[in-house]
């Protein structure tokens, strides 16, 4: 297994990074945060080690510097954490490591837009996307023209948050699901139900993402 911090040099900043590569992975998953995380963030560092243990790597990543993440308008800067999401996949696309596996997209909570838009921008580039406790409706304008198959999935607790899910799934066209795990708020903290989060993900990634052959 590849463990690599990286330094991912974009157009105006370098951005850190986490990129853990399975021996024989079949695939990537870069994870978008939501406001106020980081690459560090417990929730998807645990889903992020449950993914790799199917062979599949994942790039945890900041969005924002540490100056940038100080304003705390940034965090809701959507167009800002697209860009660098898109310019992040650029790179990793480019990335002697990495170019030659298909891509998905984890996102949660906000991360759950920009990895919709960004996906959106891609077309058929990004094979899947998953999102966790998403706000895709911040992403409204741009859910028509996603292509890669879509796993929207919220905590049945969430009330605000299930009916944005709700709207959003409306306007994709593409291939997608919503589950609802229940007795699950917002961030999931209830026992046991990160793991369905990640189960469901798995689940989704490995029809969607991963060559068939490699799970015979």
């Amino acid at each position: 297994m590849k463990k690599l911090e990286l330094n991912i040099p974009l157009t105006h900043v370098t951005l850190k990074g986490n990129l853990i590569i399975p021996e024989e992975a079949a695939a990537i998953i870069v994870f978008s945060h939501g406001s106020g995380s980081s690459r560090f963030s417990t929730r998807n560092r645990m889903v992020a080690e449950l993914i790799r243990k199917q062979k599949i790597g994942t790039l945890l990543f900041d969005l924002l510097t540490v100056e940038e993440d100080s304003v705390y308008e940034n965090r809701f800067n959507i167009d800002l954490l697209v860009s660098r999401l898109i310019e992040t996949t650029e790179w990793l696309m480019n990335y002697n490591e990495a170019k030659s596996l298909p891509i998905g997209y984890f996102g949660a909570s906000t991360g759950a837009a920009s990895a919709l838009r960004a996906a959106a921008y891609f077309g058929d580039t990004i094979k899947a996307v998953v999102t966790r406790g998403g706000r895709p409706d911040l992403a409204l304008s741009a859910l028509h023209q996603v292509t890669a198959p879509t796993l929207l999935i919220v905590g049945g607790d969430d009330m605000p948050v299930i009916e944005m899910n709700k709207t959003a799934y409306d306007e994709l066209l593409c291939t997608k699901e919503m589950k609802v795990v229940t007795g699950a708020t917002h961030l999931f903290e209830e026992p046991g139900k990160l793991s369905e989060v990640a189960d469901l993900a798995i689940t989704w990634y490995k029809k969607h993402l991963v060559h068939k052959k490699e799970y015979h």
